[in-house]
């Protein structure tokens, strides 16, 4: 059986196509179109007319690009990106209108709870006690369990596009007072999720995302040509020094340190200061990047045949704009 999954984010919308063999998704094809989504926000975070083109013709492409490689119809996403804009019906609406495949948007914790669990199959039950870190265009995701799935799972507004928006602007050069107060806004949002990791005391510490990958890049770790099983760390001392780098760049000088993709650089800051934040906050001194995420997660989710857990119930919104979703399997 080929399946495949589509992930409109912030910057991209990606599809990756898997053969389901032996419980696993085996790679087949991927491919990216870059739509650069959060140039296209307004102040509310709405996504104008044009945005809302550009995602229904990219979703068009990729499922015409999935059916070509012999896939069944993907399984199709959006991150915070949509989800938390105001006329996300809006959008959903125009996708499935101007494609016939339906856009769906997870709440962050449903997020946290799919990347957590593919960063166990990833990691394997040797990780023991595992907690997983995710930061993404518009949220940071924390998750952490003993099993098959996080005991605990929550999502935060500390996504890297965000903060860059709301706290540092369009500066070529943030200065230090800005940085300063970035720093207090994430550690009291990360307060309370923070103690309950140190409380829990993960065995392992991981991270997904192309945010932590490019900063462990930054900090030393092996490029993506060597492959997805070269192992890939990156430590708390590492990410601190890089915090300072970072901010010593402008911008337009960012995407000259090894790892930092131009698309990525304004934002780039913003996300090594939470990731620098998190650590220190959580204990953790060293994080192992894990190639497995959302994605794979929704494709492990659909070789194991549950497609309840998507299922989006008759309940009003809670606080946030999420709908819950009902997870199967949750504790």
């Amino acid at each position: 059986m080929r399946i495949s999954v589509v992930d409109v984010g912030s910057n991209t919308v990606r599809l990756a196509i898997a053969d389901a063999r032996d419980g696993a998704p085996l790679p087949v094809h991927t491919s990216k179109r870059r739509l650069r989504l959060s140039e296209e926000v307004d102040g509310d975070r709405r996504l104008g007319p044009r945005a809302i083109r550009r995602i229904a013709d990219a979703v068009a492409d990729a499922c015409a690009e999935a059916e070509r490689w012999g896939s069944d119809e993907p399984f199709v996403f959006a991150t915070a990106i949509v989800r938390d804009a105001p006329n996300r019906d809006e959008v959903l609406a125009a996708v499935t209108d101007g494609t016939g495949v339906r856009m769906r948007v997870l709440p962050g914790e449903v997020e946290a709870e799919l990347t957590f669990l593919a960063a166990r199959r990833w990691m394997g039950w040797r990780a023991g006690p595992l907690g997983v870190l995710d930061i993404g265009g518009g949220s940071l995701e924390v998750a952490f369990g003993r099993g098959r799935l996080p005991d605990f799972a929550v999502s935060l507004p500390l996504g890297a596009r965000r903060l860059t928006r709301e706290h540092l602007g369009d500066a070529e050069q943030p200065d230090d007072a800005s940085l300063r107060a970035l720093r207090r806004h994430v550690r009291h949002q990360l307060r309370d999720v923070a103690a309950r990791i140190r409380w829990e005391g993960p065995l392992t510490a991981a991270a997904t995302s192309r945010t932590f990958t490019q900063l462990a890049r930054l900090c030393g770790a092996p490029p993506g040509r060597h492959g997805p099983f070269v192992r890939r760390e990156l430590h708390r001392a590492d990410l601190r020094c890089a915090v300072s780098s970072l901010a010593e760049l402008p911008v337009s000088r960012r995407a000259e340190l090894p790892g930092i993709s131009a698309p990525r650089a304004a934002q780039s800051l913003a996300g090594a200061l939470v990731g620098h934040t998190a650590m220190k906050l959580m204990g953790i001194r060293r994080l192992t990047i894990s190639p497995w995420a959302i994605r794979e997660g929704i494709l492990l989710r659909r070789i194991e045949g549950d497609t309840e857990w998507w299922t989006e119930p008759a309940a009003p919104r809670v606080p946030g704009g999420q709908r819950a979703l009902r997870v199967a399997g949750r504790r």
